[in-house]
């Protein structure tokens, strides 16, 4: 855990220091820094720090990070995604179950998802009413309830 969150860190540094076309180019930096990481990873990376890509005015892009305005906005969206659409929450030591009204799972996984929550591994959002959120080996359920308190103060999940 501790060298991904310090690979993620040397990644929004060298898409803030260097004009980055590529994952290609990334990853070659990236080894140049120390970390041998695939391509399907550097991938998810770039996804959880909501990395985008713009125009660079000629024929091409590159890789940048979003304002911290936009990350909140971001993050606001989802944490209202998951207030509309959960019932209940309840947890054992290493699997949280989200019950959510009818037609709700996903946006309740994705909204999970957004949040970046360290303690949680992935999400799968049942067929209609339900999500379960397996956690890190290391976390409890109790660790991640703690966690979207942290996010959604208002969250009350008794």
């Amino acid at each position: 855990m501790k060298e991904r969150l310090e690979r993620l860190k040397v990644v929004k540094s060298l898409i803030k220091t260097h004009r980055i076309d590529s994952q290609d180019s990334l990853l070659q930096l990236l080894a140049e820094a120390g970390y041998s990481v695939t391509q399907a990873t550097l991938s998810r990376d770039l996804k959880y720090l909501k990395v985008g890509k713009v125009a660079d005015g000629h024929s091409g892009y590159y890789y940048t990070m979003p304002s911290e305005e936009e990350r909140k906005e971001s993050e606001k969206h989802s944490i209202q995604d998951f207030l509309r659409g959960y019932v209940s929450v309840d947890w054992n030591e290493s699997i949280v179950v989200v019950r959510t009204f009818s037609g709700h799972s996903d946006s309740v996984a994705l909204a999970i998802d957004n949040m970046g929550m360290e303690d949680v591994l992935g999400t799968i959002s049942g067929r209609d009413n339900v999500v379960f959120v397996a956690l890190r080996k290391g976390s409890r359920g109790d660790d991640f309830i703690a966690a979207l308190k942290g996010k959604i103060p208002e969250f009350d999940p008794e």
